[in-house]
């Protein structure tokens, strides 16, 4: 098996709330956090700056572990 190793992310990302009932299609939503109930309020949809239509799910605590605000 390969070996996992650390890494930082170098770049901002692009991130906004998820909104109740939104339609979430073209949007990707790992398996477990499908089963962990998600998409749900407190999660948010993040998307790839150079191609807007490539996006996916972060569950609400995974992004308060590993996201803040750049002002």
């Amino acid at each position: 098996m390969t070996e996992f190793k650390t890494y930082r992310r170098r770049n901002l990302a692009e991130i906004r709330p998820y909104l109740p009932g939104e339609d979430m299609t073209g949007i990707s939503v790992a398996a477990i956090d499908s089963a962990s109930g998600s998409p749900k309020t407190g999660d948010m949809i993040a998307r790839n700056p150079d191609n807007h239509n490539d996006q996916w799910l972060l569950a609400k605590k995974y992004f308060e572990d590993n996201f803040e605000l750049d002002l």
